[in-house]
């Protein structure tokens, strides 16, 4: 049975907590939480140990998920790493690239289990793609939400942009070439809005438009390759490719189109949706590499990567604003 500690029981540590108490082959021994009124309703709810000192969770367990303030991650990773124990850690990895560059550097000597909760890796519109044959030259992203003070104390390239960031870099099997970006603090003192443009040396290009002042609410992405459109909506956990059709392909609503190079056939196929928790598919995966002695899904490394982009695009929106 693997010992599992929940440090942080915040609005994103009880959804933790919550799946964690629906995995098989685990034993949830307790979690830890600065805050004494949140954490006596977390131990009534949950029926479980509340611990005030998280290196004394760390002792208890065989492993430790983190769902504290990012400027807490690196402290608690670190002090887990040291204890030798399997880490997963919230998004973003750590608060500063000096931290998450010895955080990669610690769990790759500790030879550990490390995983970054980067969610939208399990979300069901992207798993749906995974029989897909992906090579994006042009990318659209727009992830919008409305204004919540909660999550405010990082800008909104490290709170929603990163997410999207560790996805296309995870499509795009190329290095980062150039990086433009420009963003507004609208409600909060870091940037609320924010339009990034990434060039990869192989050509590909990626427009990402992250928003947390919208209206309304949408995380949508849009993949274009030779000869096929790729639509992602995260939100709504839909689907949608539109290609040249193969003879013989089923499940494909197909029409036919003039062009300068005679009749081509179009197919417009919805792959299957699976009706999968990310969250729990996510944790129990982290579960899985620790048993088996395997890979996690999102490697420290993978952290790191995201994390080197979003502060790229911050550092170029500080100096669009010199002068």
């Amino acid at each position: 049975m693997l010992k599992i500690g929940v440090i942080g029981a915040g609005h994103l540590g009880k959804f933790h907590l919550n799946n964690w108490a629906a995995i098989a082959g685990v034993q949830l021994v307790g979690f830890c939480d600065t805050d004494d009124a949140n954490a006596a309703a977390v131990s009534e709810k949950y029926q479980l140990k509340r611990y005030t000192d998280a290196g004394a969770l760390m002792d208890d367990c065989d492993a430790v998920d983190i769902v504290a303030p990012t400027s807490a991650h690196f402290k608690l990773c670190e002090a887990a790493i040291k204890k030798g124990k399997h880490v997963f850690v919230e998004k973003p990895l750590a608060n500063t690239m000096d931290e998450a560059r010895e955080l990669v550097k610690l769990a790759k000597e500790a030879n550990i289990k490390f995983q970054v909760g980067h969610v939208e890796r399990f979300n069901p519109a992207f798993l749906a793609l995974k029989d897909q044959v992906i090579q994006p030259m042009f990318i659209e992203v727009h992830r919008l939400s409305q204004f919540n003070p909660r999550g405010t104390d990082v800008s909104v390239i490290l709170d929603l942009m990163i997410h999207d960031i560790d996805i296309i870099l995870n499509l795009v099997k190329s290095n980062v070439n150039y990086i433009s970006a420009n963003g507004v603090a609208v409600m909060s003192d870091t940037p609320d809005i924010a339009n990034v443009r990434i060039e990869f040396d192989n050509g590909c290009v990626a427009n990402l438009t992250s928003s947390r002042i919208s209206m309304k609410k949408m995380r949508k992405m849009r993949l274009f390759q030779k000869d096929a459109y790729i639509g992602i909506d995260f939100l709504e956990k839909k689907t949608e490719i539109i290609k040249l059709n193969t003879p013989g392909e089923k499940n494909v609503f197909t029409f036919d189109i003039e062009t300068n190079h005679g009749k081509k056939t179009i197919a417009i196929s919805n792959p299957n949706i699976q009706d999968v928790n990310a969250i729990k598919m996510e944790l129990e995966e982290f579960r899985d590499a620790i048993l088996n002695n395997t890979n996690t899904p999102v490697s420290v490394v993978d952290g790191f990567r995201a994390m080197e982009v979003a502060h790229q695009i911050l550092d170029k929106i500080g100096n669009s604003h010199l002068g």
